[in-house]
């Protein structure tokens, strides 16, 4: 029994950036892409057995193995080519697309083999094909290849492990384990967390910030909660540059008087603070660059962020800050509101949807790539650091590619684009039986890799 946080899991014909978690759940369980992720975040064959890089990562080739439709139906080269065409069209509205603009065409060389040609090299291309949002679906009705099928539709489906591609005959195959079935649920994290305190379910996946306060008000047996080192964006987008937002100078002086320390202690002992945009080099070819008050106590920034509030001549400076509802986020606004108090401006709270001055960006990275950090912290950003990134995207040479990014990463520091914070917060409840659960960087927790392999 999984609850997955989120609304009822269902496929959906398009996809939004904002897909909750029981869907994607639903669709990486039952329909997988050339190759997925397994317990620990890590690249395992999926539709491919095997797969080989060539011309300087300007090729993949993909070997598939055999497999079958949950109807039964054998999964052909053909087939797999014209879906993986259909998620990348604009039209499907997938949330990775602007990642995978270097893929030039996708062709089948062979009955078992496919050829994926790119524009520019991308060494990251099989995390972004593990990704639940390039899992390929029939639609009409709606069918994967595993590794489960929906075996009873409802609000809750129970799945079933797939179908064995050796048996032809799906009558055919062998009476499956009740113990190996995953009953999928989604719903609100207060009923699932104490769905799991009364001993009726066995997961709880896909907790955030929102909801963490709520763990205090259940007992849990010891042990069950567990967190994962989630690499990602958590901090706030500068959403209106007008006014006292105009000027990158005040931007600085608001980050540089957060205190994080503080913040993560006071909402989640053992969270991770940071305060600058990039988690590593990456595929920069730069370290990350840091703000110019780093070194500074915080009494020292403060000081410093005061003194530019008051030469502000624009009037009382008043910001909103939109932030995700919950009592997560009600702790985070009290840490930022009071924060931004003590130099002298006011803060009130939006909706995470509402017009506002700040918004909260809490995503985790889908693969390792600076350019993913740095694009998805420009919401907006300088002129300047979007055509770097433009740049960076369009590289002919991954030498090139990371210089552009360094120096992104430079503009946007200068800019003051994004006001970082932690990283991003990842919980889940995990029964005991559950042993091979394990805490990952992606927060990725693949329904077929929560138990022991009995073999």
């Amino acid at each position: 029994m999984v609850s997955a946080i989120g609304g009822p899991p269902r496929y959906a014909t398009g996809f939004s950036a904002r897909a909750d978690l029981p869907s994607r759940l639903l669709l990486d369980s039952t329909a997988q892409g050339l190759v997925r992720f397994d317990a620990v975040g890590q690249i395992e064959p999926g539709l491919a057995e095997r797969w080989t890089v060539i011309d300087n990562g300007g090729s993949y080739i993909f070997r598939l193995r055999e497999a079958r439709w949950a109807d039964g139906a054998p999964v052909t080269a053909e087939q797999v080519v014209r879906l993986l065409e259909r998620r990348l069209a604009p039209r499907a509205r997938n949330p990775l697309a602007p990642f995978l603009t270097a893929i030039d065409e996708i062709v089948v060389m062979t009955p078992q083999v496919i050829e994926v040609r790119l524009k520019r090299p991308r060494p990251d291309l099989l995390k972004l094909f593990a990704q639940p949002e390039m899992a390929l679906l029939r639609l009409d009705p709606p069918a994967g290849s595993g590794p489960f099928r929906i075996a009873e539709r409802s609000v809750s489906p129970l799945l079933r492990p797939a179908f064995d591609p050796g048996i032809a005959d799906p009558d055919d195959q062998q009476e499956h384990k009740p113990e190996e079935d995953v009953r999928l649920i989604g719903e609100r994290a207060s009923s699932a967390i104490l769905r799991f305190a009364r001993g009726k379910s066995d997961l709880v996946s896909g907790g955030r910030i929102a909801d963490w306060p709520l763990l205090a008000l259940a007992e849990l047996p010891r042990g069950a909660l567990r967190l994962d080192p989630a690499a990602g964006l958590f901090g706030l987008a500068i959403a209106n540059r007008n006014g006292f937002l105009a000027d990158p100078a005040n931007r600085a002086a608001l980050s540089a008087a957060i205190d994080r320390g503080a913040l993560v202690a006071a909402i989640a002992p053992g969270w991770d603070a940071t305060d600058r945009l990039l988690p590593d080099t990456l595929d920069s070819a730069a370290p990350p660059q840091i703000p110019d008050w780093s070194l500074l106590t915080i009494d020292q920034r403060r000081d410093l962020a005061r003194a530019r509030v008051a030469t502000w001549t624009g009037g009382p400076i008043a910001l909103t800050i939109a932030l995700p509802a919950g009592p997560g986020g009600t702790l985070l606004f009290g840490q930022i509101a009071a924060d931004l108090r003590r130099i002298g401006i006011e803060v009130s709270r939006a909706a995470p949807d509402a017009a506002a001055d700040l918004r909260l960006i809490d995503r985790v990275a889908p693969y390792d790539s600076a350019r993913w950090y740095l694009a998805n912290a420009c919401a907006p950003c300088s002129d300047e650091a979007t055509a770097l990134l433009e740049a960076g995207r369009d590289a002919p040479t991954l030498r090139l590619r990371s210089q552009r990014i360094a120096e992104a990463d430079a503009a946007l520091n200068r800019d003051t684009a994004f006001i970082p914070l932690a990283r991003p917060l990842r919980w889940s409840l995990v029964a005991t039986r559950l042993a091979a659960w394990q805490a990952n960087a992606r927060a990725w927790h693949p329904l077929n890799r929560l138990r022991a392999d009995p073999n």
